[in-house]
């Protein structure tokens, strides 16, 4: 299955793409790449790539004005955004371009293709979507949305990151630094007071009664937990 999934590498630093193109291609995916932000966005639409790995900074055309545009123009496919820093992450979320994921630079090579395999398994090789349900809410990680009563909530990148991880984990008590690193990855920056704010704002989506939270549970001075029903 896996030799016929393809990625649209998007960089313009020559070293990093041929480095990631060559990794891309020994594990077998079928690799496609540009430059330019112009490019990225043609080779995008003519191709329908599976997944796009998408630069922030790129010349002509940033990332995300790519991103945008191809979303508009009906692209559904996996969007991954690589950053040269965490905090971008925060732009990313802010601005709902329509990214599916991002990745922080500098990372490992075995890290992108963890990623990358983790996607395949679970969003393109799945003919049914994953979907988690609790209470009267289902979760949709692909398109980072909440259905409750018929209405869609959406949720930023990190909250669907946080949500996905108690739903896989429920009833376990989760600590902020495994939290954080599932969430950031391995070299990020954040402190725990940036976890906490993104744990308030995801309380407020799906909690009836944010201030007296039913399923997502602070454990005093460890981290959090997922009630399940």
């Amino acid at each position: 299955m896996q030799k016929e999934i393809k990625i649209a590498v998007v960089e313009d630093d020559e070293n990093l793409r041929f480095l990631v193109v060559h990794r891309l291609r020994s594990e077998g995916y079928k690799v496609l790449e540009a430059a330019d932000g112009r490019a990225a966005e043609e080779l995008i639409m003519e191709e329908k790539p599976d997944i796009v790995l998408l630069d922030w900074m790129l010349p002509y055309k940033q990332g995300s004005e790519v991103c945008q545009a191809v979303r508009e123009k009906g692209f559904d496919n996996l969007i991954i955004m690589t950053t040269a820093k965490s905090q971008d992450v925060d732009k990313i979320d802010a601005y709902s371009f329509g990214a599916s994921d991002y990745i922080t630079k500098p990372f490992s090579m075995d890290v992108l293709v963890a990623l990358i395999e983790n996607k395949v398994k679970y969003s393109i090789n799945n003919e049914k979507s994953e979907m988690h349900k609790f209470g009267d809410m289902e979760h949709h990680p692909n398109t980072h949305s909440l259905i409750k009563d018929g209405k869609k909530t959406e949720l930023t990148i990190l909250e669907n990151r946080i949500l996905l991880y108690f739903l896989k984990n429920e009833n376990k008590v989760i600590n902020r630094d495994e939290l954080m690193m599932v969430v950031w990855g391995y070299n990020s920056d954040v402190n725990t007071r940036t976890l906490d704010m993104h744990i308030v704002r995801l309380r407020k989506k799906i909690e009836d009664n944010p201030d007296r939270p039913h399923y997502l549970q602070t454990i005093r001075g460890v981290g959090y937990r997922f009630a399940a029903e």
